[in-house]
């Protein structure tokens, strides 16, 4: 069993839990409940409710936090903070969970679940509350909360390819992966820096760890995906990025996930004239990139490291799994 070092990070399957009422479909995508009037002038017709009043305002249990209407997880408890204002707040959401639009009053930005379309609050910038500079002011009727201990049924795997902004890239658009975090693992320094593992000093390298439905996508799945993204014979060097962060390495977290990666590792180099050098390691601990690493090919697209390197990574390994 593995630590985050940072910031716990739980999801959950939203889907697992039900609605609790009737369903209905949801454009194709997941189902919606049955509301009460009051939820319905909030998360239907705009509403908001009465500050000081929801039911999380005050709350941090560890968990997460999902679509009233549709279940689809939405905001993680180690993202929320006491904005004092009388609303959940969260300093961020689960990756492509919260859509943003421009509010009907002309000023704001309105926030809503992207599965659904159900309105959850409104978001604000420029605050100072936290790092991260975001307030996701939320209603709690808009919420359902999961306790850590009812969670856990999407998987992890830690895959480490070069340089981690485009493993990252690679896996935010695979379907059935949840979220794809940067950060550093197979070292011995403990919460180390991009500076120190840049050094070679701390026996990290860089990785991403995947968080995945295997509903959705299985883990041989996102191992086709890994091998197209990086030259998995190449030892600690891909392209111009040269070092032993670089190196091509799988991290497991349980022994079931090391049998079957070895096997899948043993079967794929016959596709390759060279030996496969790709490193299966235990792991021991995650440690999160810096804020400014993380979606950074989604923040520079315009970049030139981003449109000569991980753009084309990113189409290869979108035709490798089409």
């Amino acid at each position: 069993m593995f630590i985050l070092a940072v910031a716990a990070v739980i999801v959950v399957a939203g889907l697992a839990y039900g609605c609790g009422g009737e369903e209905q479909a949801v454009e194709g995508k997941l189902t919606q409940c049955d509301l009460t009037r009051e939820e319905e002038r909030v998360i239907v017709d705009k509403g908001t409710e009465t500050p000081f009043s929801g039911e999380y305002y005050d709350h941090f249990e560890e968990g997460i936090y999902v679509c009233k209407r549709c279940d689809t997880p939405l905001f993680r408890s180690t993202d929320k903070f006491d904005g004092g204002c009388g609303w959940p707040s969260f300093d961020d959401a689960i990756k492509g969970a919260v859509r943003r639009a421009p509010d009907s009053d002309g000023s704001r930005t309105e926030i809503l679940c992207e599965n659904c379309g159900a309105h959850l609050g409104h978001v604000f910038t420029g605050e100072g509350f936290t790092p991260k500079d975001t307030r996701h002011c939320v209603n709690s009727i808009s919420l359902k909360f999961i306790p850590a201990e009812e969670a856990g049924n999407y998987e992890k795997v830690v895959l480490g390819g070069g340089c981690f902004w485009s493993i990252e890239a690679v896996f935010d658009g695979v379907e059935g992966v949840i979220e794809a975090t940067s950060g550093y693992a197979g070292g011995t320094t403990v919460n180390p820096s991009y500076e120190e593992v840049s050094g070679e000093n701390t026996g990290h390298a860089e990785v991403v760890l995947v968080e995945y439905d295997p509903r959705k996508v299985s883990l041989e799945e996102l191992l086709d995906t890994f091998l197209a993204a990086h030259d998995p014979t190449s030892r600690d060097r891909q392209g111009s990025d040269v070092g032993t962060q670089y190196r091509s390495v799988i991290l497991y977290n349980s022994q079931d996930q090391k049998a079957l990666i070895e096997t899948y590792i043993d079967g794929a180099g016959g596709d390759y004239e060279k030996p496969i050098v790709t490193e299966v390691e235990k792991l021991d601990s995650f440690f999160p990139a810096e804020d400014y690493h993380q979606n950074y090919y989604e923040n520079n697209p315009n970049k030139p490291y981003c449109q000569t390197v991980i753009a084309p990574k990113v189409e290869k390994a979108k035709q490798e799994s089409d």
